[in-house]
């Protein structure tokens, strides 16, 4: 069973993913909230594997949430935050701050559910074009993850290049004809030298220090 937090400030929105999520057998809304402010405190008590965080709230938005979150838990749940503009430089902020991935409001029901199934394996939930965009339009300063680029190896450089195409570690390992093993190794590496938790931290690390250009491609 998957244990999933809802928080959104629409009473609306919560009450349709209730609904949603209740429906299926190994999903299980555990705890809402209608603002970021409390959510560290929900998620002690309450524990959920998956928490789905709208982006735009009044009191505290869903990057600072997702900060707060990932600060103040040895363990915390994975972050999909949901918004209505793909474009919503919100976005690019949460998943620069942890986020496991994003949402829009208006996506198929089987989207969501299969997106909260994903991230709860362990999985990242990469949408390559669309961060691609959010990167070109959104370029920050570059973070410590974006510096640490420096350390990984010609390999681990390629296979995040890959990995920024949204490919699979099988996908991967047939362009760049190695193991799966080999890649799951590659990608271990990667995790572990730029210190971010998923794939979605490492691709955003890549496009913040310029490995990855935002128009497609790899840095020369």
């Amino acid at each position: 069973m998957t244990t999933v937090a809802l928080v959104d400030d629409e009473d609306l929105i919560r009450a349709g993913l209730r609904a949603l999520l209740g429906a299926e057998p190994d999903l299980d809304v555990v705890a809402e909230a209608g603002d970021g402010a409390g959510v560290v405190d929900l998620v002690r008590r309450h524990r959920p594997d998956v928490v789905l965080m709208d982006v735009r709230m009044p009191r505290l938005d869903g990057i600072q949430a997702t900060r707060n979150l990932l600060a103040a838990l040895d363990d915390p749940p994975k972050i999909i935050v949901v918004t209505t503009f793909e474009n919503d430089d919100h976005v690019y902020g949460a998943l620069r701050a942890g986020a496991a991935g994003f949402l829009l409001k208006r996506s198929r029901p089987e989207d969501i559910i299969g997106a909260i199934r994903l991230v709860a394996g362990g999985d990242s939930l990469l949408f390559p074009a669309a961060i691609r965009g959010l990167a070109a339009a959104h370029a920050a300063p570059a973070t410590p993850a974006a510096h640490a680029i420096a350390t990984l190896t010609e390999r681990e450089a390629d296979t995040l290049a890959h990995m920024a195409r949204g490919l699979s570690n099988a996908e991967i390992a047939a362009e760049m004809f190695v193991g799966v093993q080999t890649v799951k190794t590659h990608v271990s590496g990667i995790l572990a030298k730029l210190g971010v938790r998923d794939r979605t931290q490492a691709v955003i690390a890549a496009y913040d220090s310029g490995l990855i250009r935002p128009g497609g491609g790899s840095a020369a």
